[in-house]
């Protein structure tokens, strides 16, 4: 399975800070947003990585991350000229995803939980064997803001919603999706909706009409901060500084994931940080030793 991360758009909710730099380089607490999702994928045994983003940011990322060598992974990396839907994800990345199932995550969200890791591996194996998508379901307070799934009594998913104005749950679909390699055909027959986008909802619903979605809820122990406003990026600031101060481990360490899945060495580790100064960069010092 292959991975991509959408970090396109202008993030005109976060002016004046996207003026001149993107949303997802952004700081969250100790590091660049783009962290974040990127462990996620690493976390799911994903080292085939697209990162999606405007033509004005793609070089900012190729400086903060290369090739990704030194995380043993590959990223490559694509323009999104102009902001025109998640589904556009798909055919951007036709040539990259190729024949294999690919995840999307979004760049400007967080995940955070114990059991995260495990959740994901069933989640590329239902992909893998069943041929069905999987998507992920979080309780929020505000659904009219995302795409909305309905249920039956028994928590079976019956519709989703884009942003509905009388909502039929509260339990909104988070930004991470896993598809199986068909999701390029069905995100190229997705027209434009209202807001003139290719909507994630629709390539959901063509799965959902097949009998081929699995939504996962996310329990209580699991956070999950989508950091589009200034309110919500201060909150994920907080969130992550409070977890981190209290346990003595980070979150989103790059490095740390790339060791744990046994994809480079501490000696490379400690060759790349060699010189470097901070307290993220001790962190990692520490877990070499």
């Amino acid at each position: 399975m292959k991975g991509i991360i959408l970090a396109g758009g202008t993030g005109t909710r976060l002016h004046p800070l996207t003026l001149t730099v993107s949303k997802q380089l952004l700081p969250v607490y100790d590091k660049p947003m783009i962290y974040y999702p990127l462990s996620v994928l690493m976390l799911a045994g994903i080292r085939e990585i697209l990162i999606i983003s405007t033509p004005r940011d793609l070089p900012n990322f190729r400086r903060l991350l290369g090739d990704g060598s030194q995380l043993g992974i590959d990223l490559s990396y694509e323009e999104q000229p102009q902001p025109e839907g998640l589904a556009q994800a798909f055919i951007i990345g036709e040539e990259f995803i190729g024949q294999d199932d690919v995840c999307l995550i979004l760049g400007d969200n967080i995940f955070y939980g114990a059991g995260l890791q495990k959740m994901m591996a069933e989640a590329v194996q239902t992909v893998k064997t069943d041929k069905k998508a999987v998507i992920f379901g979080n309780a929020v307070k505000d659904p009219q803001r995302y795409g909305v799934a309905e249920f039956d009594e028994d928590m079976n998913v019956l519709k989703i919603e884009e942003k509905p104005l009388k909502p039929k749950s509260n339990y909104a679909v988070v930004g991470l999706y896993f598809y199986p390699n068909e999701v390029i055909d069905i995100a190229k027959k997705v027209k434009p909706s209202e807001r003139g986008e290719l909507e994630i909802t629709c390539v959901n619903q063509n799965f959902l009409k097949q009998n081929r979605l699995k939504m996962e809820i996310l329990s209580r122990g699991f956070a999950w901060l989508d950091t589009g406003t200034h309110e919500a990026l201060t909150e994920a600031t907080e969130f992550v500084k409070a977890v981190e101060k209290r346990t003595g481990l980070k979150i989103a360490c790059i490095e740390e994931v790339a060791l744990h899945m046994k994809w480079v060495s501490k000696e490379q580790i400690k060759q790349q940080i060699k010189g470097m100064k901070g307290d993220y960069y001790q962190y990692i010092e520490h877990i070499i030793k």
